[in-house]
């Protein structure tokens, strides 16, 4: 007895041991928010002071110094978040991911976002201010990497960490301009449509610009047959990606005339892929001759939103269509030349090894033409007679896109910020601004282009003849833009905007229905504040949802229904379009709706190309006219003899949609509540893996909201019935310019990375209930209320 005694305590002493050991490990892998660090570079001590949210407020002596201690910071809050979105743009995801990854990195290596930052650092000024600064960011990234604790997700990868360099940075934005087009995804699918269907059934998707929407208005200060379909494709590789898309965003800033205190209020929200960290890191940074409360990219050193006491500044996707695909002409016995102008041309022959996790590299080549990559070479699975290259803006003018940032947070008034942004060419962005003395407006940047007249760049466009080039550049004073509008608001909602020199400028605009509803809100009030302003940002009311509903509504036959069906019908004819949690009209209209959109085009476009439609943005733009067009070409299914009507179609998607949520959720209609079915879960890359799932990811959580609101909570719908949000607000930022330092935010989970911080989830339920903390500014304030101080001295 005395034995097993002794050989329990033997067993509880080793497994104290271990457990202390596990305890001291972990304690090492935490952020460091206080204490001393020496930093190499530096020529005075910064202070970095942190908030409860864990957000850093960073004073510095002079600018380099400021810059170096935030790479050093957002470094130990997010190293791993920006390990893998510079390894997006080189095809690096197979080196961490394995095999399954070699897809997505062949396309994304296609795409030429590496080989166009070797270019511009090639020929960029090393000594300008810009790359001073973003060098001062990387060696403070790169000082915690070699002298910081290793994140847990590079021991569980077995990768091994690697300086930052400057094309990282390029990169990272690169794959923040090829994450905003939508091109890759629509027009080989409706060039397939066209091909294979014809074109009645392409004039009934609504894809091309309607100027009958709700359009954003401007008010310058001046007056083939593809066996795997290329958006297939696109499809398969992008949606691996551990990182997040971006999709869409909110943004709208209010002039004195309509607010309370008479000063401007600044609202942003940009839409972005859920994802575990979230998309930005706050940081405050402030210096004798610089201030900003920014939100940074991670490895990018300059804030993509922002604001001071003089300024504020935020974006949304502007949607515009920078992406041209073309067919070209293949020699007809050497497969080394394309055709031009009547010439024959030899292609460019492009050679990319692949790293990949566990297995030998892989080497694969592609061609590249005068318009860009050829993407038949990317995929196996493509088969085509016609070579198909795709030409972005992109990857064809100078990068200038850091410089324009760095412009952007150095601006003092409206006049140096507009001049900043003319260097951006792409992505293509709205960028709101609103100052302290009175100013809003909204401008479209990017390097927008003319292409002749009758040129459906929605389409694969010919290669060879050479008739549907660019015609000019447009100088950036043609683009949408509005200035101290006499409404006395300027806002963006991803929509399409007005007309430029009498045409409107091609795009993959959302529909109109968070535009329609933003200007609603704004036009009927003249009183804006903080709370009312934060309660808009929170709004989950569709303007265009209880029409379409009673578009299906007054389709129907409903002498063919239950008695059960017609008294929920009667109830759903008197929904207002909100989408809270105990809504039970909600859970119908959404399942009602994919139930129709399936009976509706998966008959003509089977499961493949159904998939690929319903991730469009065209797609959220048809469901409204289609819902009010009786005589639309679609409604007749091909595989039956029968001609089959709206009518028909509605009413048999009604019962079916009915009988499902009866099976799922009971025979209550009252019960199918919206909180029962859309849910939030922040995906962290290693979450992925079942068994660390609850210790990664972040949620779930019952949420408001639904897509399409101005609290948009995107999801794609699924055969299951449960609508999993993928995308929605990154940031809810409410800047009110009469009381700057209470200005208010939240992010969606916390401000770290590391899942050991204190600070990796504490915002979660904060940002599920619709709720704001405050972004200090006062540094009296700052010091009295630090949790922590992290003293960073000269090395």
């Amino acid at each position: 007895m005395k034995k097993i005694k002794k050989i329990v305590l033997v067993i509880l002493a080793i497994l104290s041991l271990v457990a202390i050991g596990i305890f001291i490990f972990i304690q090492t892998l935490k952020p460091t928010y206080d204490g001393e660090q020496a930093l190499p570079g530096l020529k005075n001590e910064v202070q970095v002071y942190y908030d409860t949210y864990g957000i850093p407020h960073i004073y510095g002596q002079n600018e380099k110094d400021a810059f170096r201690a935030l790479g050093y910071v957002h470094a130990q809050d997010r190293l791993w978040q920006m390990e893998l979105l510079r390894r997006i743009a080189p095809g690096r995801l197979s080196e961490v991911f394995g095999k399954d990854m070699i897809t997505t990195d062949k396309f994304l290596l296609s795409l030429g976002i590496d080989d166009a930052s070797e270019k511009t650092i090639a020929t960029i000024d090393k000594n300008s201010e810009v790359i001073a600064l973003t060098q001062a960011y990387l060696d403070g990234v790169n000082a915690f990497i070699k002298d910081g604790p290793t994140p847990m997700e590079y021991y569980l990868t077995g990768i091994d960490k690697e300086p930052f360099v400057l094309k990282d940075v390029y990169n990272t934005i690169g794959y923040m301009a090829f994450s905003f087009a939508m091109a890759h995804k629509t027009d080989p699918l409706l060039t397939n449509i066209k091909e294979n269907l014809g074109e009645s059934y392409l004039a009934d998707l609504n894809s091309d610009e309607n100027p009958a929407l709700t359009l954003i208005k401007n008010f310058p200060q001046q007056q083939d047959s593809l066996k795997v379909s290329l958006s297939q494709v696109a499809l398969a590789a992008l949606e691996k990606l551990p990182v997040p898309m971006f999709e869409g965003s909110n943004s709208w800033v209010i002039a004195p005339e309509k607010t309370k205190n008479g000063k401007v209020i600044f609202a942003n929200d940009p839409h972005i892929g859920f994802s575990q960290p979230s998309v930005w890191y706050e940081a405050h940074v402030s210096t004798p001759t610089y201030e900003k409360y920014g939100y940074h990219l991670a490895g990018v050193p300059f804030p993509l939103l922002g604001h001071d006491r003089n300024l504020a500044y935020g974006l949304t996707m502007f949607e515009n269509d920078d992406i041209d695909f073309y067919y070209e002409k293949q020699h007809p016995t050497d497969s080394l030349k394309y055709n031009y102008k009547g010439e024959w041309k030899s292609y460019e022959i492009v050679t990319k090894t692949i790293k990949v996790k566990d297995e030998k590299d892989i080497t694969f080549t592609y061609k590249k033409t005068i318009h860009g990559p050829v993407l038949n070479g990317i995929a196996d699975q493509i088969i085509s007679r016609r070579p198909i290259s795709m030409s972005w803006i992109y990857t064809k003018l100078e990068n200038k896109t850091l410089d324009a940032f760095n412009g952007i947070i150095h601006a003092d008034n409206l006049n140096d910020f507009k001049k900043a942004l003319e260097d951006i060419h792409a992505p293509g962005l709205n960028i709101m601004y609103g100052d302290a003395v009175g100013n809003v407006a909204w401008f479209a940047t990017a390097k927008l282009y003319e292409m002749p007249k009758g040129v459906n760049t929605k389409l694969i466009l010919n290669g060879y003849l050479g008739e549907e080039e660019l015609v000019r550049y447009l100088d950036f004073s043609e683009n949408p833009q509005a200035i101290n509008p006499p409404w006395h608001y300027v806002y963006s909602a991803n929509n399409q905007p007005d007309s430029i020199n009498g045409k409107i400028y091609p795009g993959y605009y959302l529909p109109e229905n968070r535009a329609k509803r933003i200007t609603q809100l704004l036009d009927a009030k003249n009183d804006w504040d903080k709370d009312s302003a934060s309660k808009m940002i929170n709004d989950v009311t569709s303007s265009v949802n209880p029409t379409v509903m009673k578009n299906f509504i007054n389709a129907l036959n409903e002498s063919i229904l239950t008695d059960k069906q017609k008294e929920l019908l009667r109830v759903l004819e008197k929904w207002d379009g909100s989408a809270n949690l105990t809504s039970f009209e909600t859970t119908v209209f959404h399942k009602w709706e994919y139930v129709l959109l399936k009976n509706t085009f998966l008959d003509e476009l089977g499961e493949d190309r159904f998939t690929q439609i319903m991730a469009t943005h065209f797609l959220k733009r048809l469901i409204a006219p289609l819902s009010a067009n009786e005589s639309s070409i679609w409604w007749d299914n091909i595989t039956t003899q029968e001609k089959e009507t709206r009518t028909y179609i509605v009413t048999k998607s009604y019962n079916e949609a009915f009988v499902l949520l009866e099976e799922s959720l009971g025979k209550d209609y009252t019960k199918w509540t919206w909180n029962k079915v859309h849910t939030i879960e922040h995906p962290h890359p290693i979450g992925q893996v079942e068994a660390l799932r609850s210790y990664f990811n972040v949620g779930p959580f019952p949420v408001n909201g639904t897509r399409e609101v101005i609290n948009n909570m995107a999801f794609s719908y699924a055969d299951d019935g449960f609508h999993k949000v993928n995308s929605g607000p990154s940031t809810r930022r409410i800047i009110d310019f009469s009381d700057i330092e209470n200005s208010i935010s939240i992010l969606p989970t916390g401000q770290s990375g590391n899942m050991f911080s204190p600070h990796y989830k504490d915002q979660a339920q904060m940002y599920v209930n619709g709720e704001f903390r405050k972004m200090m500014m006062n540094k009296e304030e700052i010091l009295k209320n630090a949790k922590s101080v992290l003293k960073i001295h000269p090395e």
